[in-house]
């Protein structure tokens, strides 16, 4: 999800470089919901590339030469292909090289010969590490694309905003009282914020500044949900497993405040234009929120930058180490701006 959120301000440059453009996303089937709901995209094409991390390896190599084929009778004029600076464009320029397409734009570390036809060097990490989003819009800027908004691009599809406040009536939460959206979960162990400094947190907002608290997450971090909740020992809503990604969108968008962990409903908060206060585990740099109001808490540990799913060190403490206090500060001060507090 925020791989691709990430990359729709270069998106939009291509788009608006020339009229009457049109846009077609190559991605994973997890990557192609999000797509839906930008719209610079024009079409999906959803490959279970065998260079990506898959949950069972591809029986065989015959999908990829039916892919090359299917690129081909589309006829397109142009591939850019993105990448984070630990990736490899070279299976894809590959493939689009397969399927004839004259242009094959990406960086890349080794000398790619003829399987790009535009290369751009790798200089990342070695001359530093740039935000994802500016790493791609630096990349099609060198054939003269360049967005006039360079936002993130994300709409909420008909209906969800409506579908959501029904939801969040039915629980009771009142919209003309301070509310916020907290979501703990994330993919990654490494980048979740303890569940106990989460019921601390929230249980703060609620008994001493009055907040309504209503936690989102998918239908594998429901649990994790319920035992914050349980362990708070005060009011709160849920809504985990019960949205799509169009109605957390629209959620998000609703929200005076989203507090989460660096994960994928930050990104969707960026889009949309909410304030965003992420726990930020220092597995990586890059992918802090982009030009939205935020506020980015972690504790800076020799360790930083490992770019590990489980923490090495075994102990988190770039996030551990964040106190609870710390969050719930950060958050008043985000919503204070909106909202009037009541004590």
């Amino acid at each position: 999800m925020g791989d691709v959120l990430m990359t729709t301000p270069a998106l939009k440059a291509l788009k608006e470089a020339l009229p009457g453009r049109r846009i077609t996303l190559l991605t994973s089937k997890s990557g192609a919901q999000t797509a839906r709901l930008i719209p610079e995209i024009d079409d999906i094409v959803i490959y279970n590339a065998p260079w990506m991390k898959l949950p069972l390896p591809p029986a065989d190599s015959r999908g990829d030469y039916l892919m090359a084929a299917r690129l081909e009778q589309s006829g397109f004029d142009a591939a850019v292909i993105f990448t984070v600076y630990s990736q490899s464009p070279l299976p894809t320029a590959f493939l689009c090289h397969l399927a004839g397409i004259p242009l094959r734009l990406a960086y890349s570390r080794e000398n790619p010969y003829y399987l790009l036809s535009d290369w751009v060097k790798e200089t990342e990490p070695d001359s530093g590490i740039r935000h994802e989003v500016q790493r791609q819009l630096d990349l099609v800027k060198t054939i003269g694309c360049q967005a006039e908004d360079e936002s993130l691009s994300l709409q909420v599809p008909l209906g969800a905003e409506k579908r959501v406040t029904s939801k969040m009536e039915k629980l009771g939460i009142q919209l003309d009282r301070p509310w916020i959206v907290i979501h703990p979960g994330a993919t990654a162990d490494s980048r979740r914020y303890p569940a106990e400094n989460y019921t601390s947190v929230a249980r703060s907002l609620v008994l001493d500044h009055n907040l309504q608290i209503l936690f989102t997450g998918s239908r594998s971090e429901a649990p994790l949900v319920r035992q914050i909740q349980t362990d708070m020992g005060v009011s709160s809503s849920s809504l985990a497993g019960e949205l799509d990604l169009g109605e957390l969108a629209a959620l998000i968008d609703l929200a005076p405040l989203l507090v989460t962990n660096n994960t994928g409903p930050a990104h969707i908060a960026a889009a949309v234009g909410t304030n965003v206060l992420v726990l930020y585990a220092l597995t990586n740099p890059q992918h802090t929120p982009w030009m939205v109001p935020s506020r980015v808490l972690f504790h800076d540990v020799p360790c930083k930058f490992c770019y590990k799913s489980i923490c090495p060190e075994g102990h988190k403490n770039c996030l551990t180490m964040v106190q609870p206090k710390k969050v719930v500060e950060a958050a008043l001060e985000l919503l204070e701006k909106f909202v009037a507090i009541v004590p």
